[in-house]
């Protein structure tokens, strides 16, 4: 396995190779662009890096369904830290385009929903197509195949292209979270400020399935950032649900409402424990009486006594 080589979804400058770029460790690594999500992923199955950067979720559009499904199915992945990039596009054109002159534009998928109202504002009669990527529609432009793509300001310079129009989103202060994801191994320590990750699965769909899921959670105080279902694959009405919880795998709350799970879920896939990006220990909520690691400890202190007469 290379040791030193991350990839991420390129070509260069997408707003993934942004995101890898604030990373201290990426100065010293051989960042390779990828053509698609699972291309990066398939290069640390493979043994051809260490790790990839893939963006996960969208605070507009929600969960990249294409990372979600890649990170549920194949050989297991997990995430070891996750990275908040704020969004805002660009209008990429080919030098002396003028805005009256676009007739078709591209973009990632993801990105078409954070430009909508600006796109029926200022060019209600461009076509829109989708990209691999927003760099890569900026590439296309740089061809011709289209008048202009919606990507980073910085992409610009790469592509030979130049910004008509700046700071363009629907919504303000829109981000995206990326998640830096290699082989299995021992999570990290826990910092105070933590999230899980899981894939699960439900046995049968019977009235309150679902609900059975978010209880393990619920009764042990465990708080729900994501979920998200995906289908399955095997025909309507199957799904599997991502879940983003708060806390870590060793926290005694987490690592039972795991254990629940295990025992009703025909199928639990780990995905990681990981710092959560841009919150410190003192902004995390207070835990509920009763879910503690002292308190879960102390429960089952009173359980062992009771069990030898001793309660």
């Amino acid at each position: 396995m290379s040791a030193t080589r991350y990839t991420y979804l390129g070509p260069e400058g997408t707003f993934t190779e942004a995101a890898l770029r604030t990373l201290p460790e990426a100065a010293t690594r051989e960042l390779v662009p990828m053509v698609s999500v699972p291309a990066a992923l398939d290069a640390v199955r493979n043994g051809e890096a260490a790790a990839a950067l893939v963006p996960i979720e969208n605070s507009v559009e929600g969960g990249v369904t294409a990372t979600l499904d890649e990170l549920a199915s194949g050989e297991p992945l997990m995430i070891y830290r996750e990275v908040l990039l704020p969004i805002a596009f660009a209008l990429l054109v080919r030098p002396g385009t003028k805005l009256s002159e676009i007739k078709t534009v591209t973009g990632h998928p993801v990105a078409q929903p954070q430009v909508r109202n600006w796109l029926r504002a200022h060019l209600p009669e461009a076509v829109w197509e989708s990209a691999a990527s927003n760099a890569d529609g900026a590439r296309l432009v740089q061809e011709g195949r289209f008048d202009a793509a919606f990507a980073g300001e910085f992409a610009a310079t790469t592509y030979g292209l130049e910004a008509l129009v700046t700071e363009i989103h629907d919504a303000e202060n829109a981000e995206t979270r990326f998640v830096l994801v290699g082989r299995p191994a021992r999570p990290a320590a826990p910092t105070g400020a933590d999230k899980t990750s899981v894939v699960l699965w439900l046995g049968d769909d019977h009235p309150g399935a679902l609900l059975e899921l978010l209880q393990e959670f619920a009764v042990r105080g465990v708080n729900l950032m994501l979920i998200q279902s995906r289908p399955t694959g095997a025909g309507i009405g199957n799904y599997c649900f991502a879940v983003d919880a708060e806390g870590h795998i060793s926290d005694r709350r987490v690592g039972e409402a795991l254990m629940g799970l295990k025992r009703i879920c025909p199928n639990v896939r780990f995905l990681g424990s990981y710092p959560r990006a841009g919150v410190a220990v003192e902004d995390v909520s207070p835990l509920r009486r009763g879910t503690s690691d002292g308190e879960f400890m102390a429960a089952s202190d009173w359980l062992a006594r009771a069990q030898d007469g001793r309660a």
